[in-house]
Formats: structure tokens, C-alpha cells, sequence
């Protein structure tokens, strides 16, 4: 594995003390087995309204 030395990404601030990991991944997106695809529904309770 390569040593990680620069990230070259947009980077956003998350003001918050404790972020529970079921807030980063909901467990009703942990059905998958790869390793990728999970962007998609990061912080999803956090940015959606319960209609939509």
C-alpha cells in the first residue's frame, strides 16, 4: 500500500464535537460487501428531510 501524503480534494469544515458513525453510514445503507459506492448516503439523516 502506498504511504499517504496529499490529498487533493475539496474540504469542508464539520463543526460538531462527537459525530456518531451511524450519522456518517446509516445502517440501512450497510447491506453491500465492496468497498465503494457509500458516498452517496454519507450524513443521508443529516441532509434530507423525512419528505424527501
Amino acid at each position: 500500500m502506498k504511504a499517504f501524503t496529499q490529498l487533493t480534494a475539496i474540504v469542508a469544515p464539520l463543526d460538531r464535537v462527537n459525530v456518531d458513525t451511524d450519522a456518517i453510514i446509516p445502517k440501512q445503507f450497510l447491506k453491500s460487501i465492496k468497498r465503494s459506492g457509500f458516498g452517496v448516503n454519507c450524513f443521508d439523516e443529516w441532509r434530507y428531510l423525512d419528505h424527501g
